[in-house]
């Protein structure tokens, strides 16, 4: 029997053609695919903000060595226990000026409510490095601790002595050779000094004329001349000396706040709180988780601050059931506000402490303001 006639022709049948429109069809999205595909590599000229790692002020944190050690310690005063969560609230900014996210992240973020789109010039203005960005950054953070730490303790009822402190001079400062970090200027032309404002007062009223200082180094007071040099800063012609100086006190008792790695003055409104409930007996917050952000100056003033959007999703994610806001703020909170969350309005120290005493007692917290 024969399996096949190798005489018989076998014809394969007609290859089906696909319709114009499923052709077009693959076409058009293979061209999307490979334009998808170009956009993850493209640069673009946008950051991505995001939550970043919360800390809880009464708690404790990692040191560089990997020890735990409390993020508020004093000494020189009795402190007393306390519970639940003061916490302080970070973001992380994804991208900068080496590497800027792909468009196709920003379009992930762009549909993520707990993520903001902005332009890069915001967060890295044109002309700063990354170097002098961390600087800034870390003075501030400094700053920031000092004047909770003042606004805390003035708080309750302690004396604190403002001073200014030279942080570091600029490459081409004009006070080279003249000033040293550490340096407390005390007077400027004979005009005591207690706020760094003051000083740009007078140096800029001066016209360029040297300026006599009258500065506390090393225990000893001595006085220096130093000449400034012009300068244009956001388009306005200004007078400098060369040096970034912190708001600095004699405090009566010794609290030192540990926070590696986190810059800027956004936390000040926190350490504040976290520093009264250290030196307060019972619960400030009531035991109750309690999250918040906001800038802080040694009069109490709660100043506005950059993702507080994030913040709350970040206040969500650690569990925190109650949000102190800057009043300043509340344009940006209506309307953002993550299920769970209660937010509070607060444009001063005293706002802050109010919220939490009704949440102690079980006030009435529908009285307080919120951002309406």
């Amino acid at each position: 029997m024969a399996l096949f006639d190798e005489n018989t022709t076998i014809v394969p049948a007609p290859r089906r053609q696909l319709p114009r429109s499923t052709v077009a069809g693959i076409w058009a999205l293979t061209v999307a695919l490979v334009a998808l595909l170009g956009l993850t590599f493209l640069p673009s000229s946008f950051v991505i903000q995001q939550p970043g790692p919360v800390f809880n002020t009464l708690g404790t944190v990692a040191t560089s060595g990997g020890e735990e050690v409390p993020l508020i310690s004093i000494d020189g005063a009795e402190t007393f226990e306390t519970a639940g969560a003061l916490d302080l609230l970070t973001v992380q900014v994804v991208g900068n000026r080496d590497r800027t996210p792909s468009w196709f992240e920003l379009a992930l973020a762009w549909f993520d409510t707990s993520r903001a789109v902005i332009p890069l010039d915001d967060v890295f203005p044109e002309g700063q490095s990354t170097d002098e960005r961390n600087e800034e950054s870390a003075v501030m953070m400094v700053d920031s601790q000092k004047e909770a730490t003042a606004a805390a303790l003035t708080e309750l009822g302690y004396d604190v002595n403002a001073m200014v402190r030279v942080y570091s001079l600029t490459e081409d400062s004009a006070a080279q050779g003249i000033l040293e970090p550490d340096d407390i200027i005390r007077a400027a032309n004979g005009t005591p000094l207690t706020e760094t404002e003051e000083l740009r007062t007078i140096i800029n009223a001066g016209d360029g004329a040297p300026v006599e200082l009258t500065v506390d180094r090393d225990g000893e007071t001595v006085t220096e001349t130093v000449t400034p040099t012009q300068s244009t800063v956001d388009g306005e012609t200004v007078w400098l000396v060369g040096i970034s100086t912190m708001h600095d006190y004699d405090f009566p008792i010794d609290v030192t706040i540990q926070l590696d790695n986190v810059g800027g003055p956004s936390a000040g409104q926190m350490f504040a709180l976290g520093i009264i409930d250290t030196l307060t007996p019972g619960e400030l917050n009531g035991g109750e988780n309690v999250a918040g952000t906001g800038t802080i100056d040694a009069g109490g003033t709660i100043g506005a601050i950059g993702g507080v959007r994030q913040k709350m999703y970040g206040a969500v994610d650690a569990g925190a059931d109650f949000f102190l806001a800057p009043e300043s703020n509340c344009g940006e909170v209506i309307g953002h506000i993550p299920s769970g969350l209660q937010v509070f309005s607060v444009a001063t120290l005293d706002d802050s402490l109010a919220v939490l005493r009704a949440i102690r007692d079980d006030g009435d917290l529908a009285s307080l303001p919120t951002c309406r």
